[in-house]
């Protein structure tokens, strides 16, 4: 397991856009963003100990903020920018969020996607009008593509967070938090390269700060994928070797260097979740608040559900994007379900006699769990020749219940191990 890594850091100096840029900025993207909901949570109300509000990016137009860096980033190209066309590379949602921007500016825009970039992402880039060019097998080899075919073609590159222009739309959200909700006391946000918070953080503080107010800014980074808290130590941007993790869209090797900056001056703290907090947080937010989010979207609530952020006021929780390969949410609600412990895999050494499969369904049933798949083999490394293993996959209602039904087969004789 990860080591989890808090960073405190600075007082605030407010590098990079003005209050006014943001201002600015919320203008220009009004004309294509959606003012997307606010839900308040009792479910995670309770677990934090203070009121906590969900700011319902994934419910954007593209499915993620995206779109407002992206939208503000083209407004501001020059004419001839605008006719030289731009292109970005992204895995998702910056994809999605330029060639979105980019048809509604008129502008010709080409994506450099990975080989094997999910269908759904894919698809969703090409009907928004850009020409999708598939290269490398991960986003590392497709923005050099995409930096190849800029030098080759004069396109400009859009990068998908170290830009003014970027930050700036993005900070537009943190406005947007605080006309919805302006008693907020603390505000929780993903970080992958350091867009998102980056301009959040530098909107809400000089807007408190004007206001004569003071809010908390927390990040939250994947543990296998966080490149900022060794960079706040190392007092600069790091390059890290990042790990596999289910949030790719916030899997980022380095900061950026004006995201960086203003993060290390801005932002209050920086935490790490593990991978089973995530999938529990998508299935939190999938049960208690019907909402689906891809799993970079939901680190702000697998911070809360994990313990790692202490209750401060009223906070919000930033879900920045909904855009998921059902075959991956599938999968991911599974391992979610095995993480809270509702969904157990029992292997049982069992005498190979008549009735023992009817005796342990049986317990099982007693104990008002459900079984959903049986194996029962006689094969398997280190078994008897007269021993056969049952493989069982059980529903239960949580940690209490699965370990009543580990109980009561135990009572009975039997020696279940879970199998992970």
């Amino acid at each position: 397991m990860s080591e989890v890594v808090a960073v405190q850091v600075g007082e605030a100096s407010f590098p990079g856009p003005t209050l006014a840029d943001f201002e600015a900025a919320r203008v220009t993207v009004d004309d294509v963003v959606d003012q997307t909901p606010m839900e308040s949570s009792r479910y995670l109300s309770e677990v934090l100990g203070s009121d906590v509000w969900l700011k319902c990016e994934n419910l954007q137009r593209t499915g993620s903020y995206k779109i407002r860096g992206a939208y503000n980033r083209l407004v501001h190209l020059s004419d001839d920018e605008k006719a030289r066309g731009v292109v970005a590379a992204s895995a998702g949602n910056h994809a999605q969020g330029v060639a979105f921007a980019a048809r509604e500016l008129g502008i010709r825009s080409t994506i450099f996607m990975p080989i094997g970039v999910a269908l759904p992402k894919l698809s969703a880039t090409r009907e928004y009008g850009a020409d999708v060019e598939l290269s490398g097998h991960v986003v590392d080899e497709t923005l050099r593509a995409a930096a190849q075919f800029a030098r080759d073609t004069g396109a400009v590159f859009i990068h998908p967070f170290d830009h003014p222009d970027v930050v700036a739309g993005q900070g537009t959200l943190g406005l947007e938090i605080l006309d919805q909700l302006p008693q907020v006391d603390t505000i929780i946000v993903p970080i992958g390269g350091g867009g998102l918070i980056s301009g959040v953080a530098s909107a809400v503080k000089q807007k408190a700060a004007a206001l004569g107010r003071t809010i908390r800014i927390v990040g939250v980074q994947a543990a296998n994928a966080a490149a900022y808290p060794q960079s706040l130590i190392n007092g600069e941007p790091t390059e890290l070797k990042i790990g596999s993790t289910i949030a790719d869209g916030i899997a980022v090797s380095k900061p950026g260097v004006l995201n960086f900056e203003i993060i290390r001056d801005v932002v209050d703290e920086v935490i790490t979740v593990e991978e089973d907090d995530i999938a529990r947080a998508l299935l939190v937010l999938l049960e208690r608040a019907k909402l689906v989010v891809e799993p970079a979207g939901a680190v702000s609530v697998a911070a809360i559900l994990a313990g790692k952020v202490q209750a401060s006021g009223t906070t919000v929780a930033i879900l920045s994007g909904g855009n998921i390969d059902p075959l991956v949410m599938e999968r991911i609600i599974s391992h979610g379900l095995a993480a809270s412990e509702r969904y157990l895999k029992l292997r049982i050494p069992l005498p190979d006699r008549p009735g023992q499969l009817a005796r342990t369904a049986e317990i099982i049933a007693a104990s008002n769990a459900n079984v959903v798949e049986v194996l029962h083999t006689r094969h398997g490394s280190g078994m008897r020749i007269s021993d056969v293993e049952l493989e069982l996959h059980i529903e239960t209602r949580g940690p209490e219940h699965a370990e009543l039904v580990m109980h009561n087969l135990r009572e009975a004789g039997y020696q279940p191990r879970v199998d992970f």
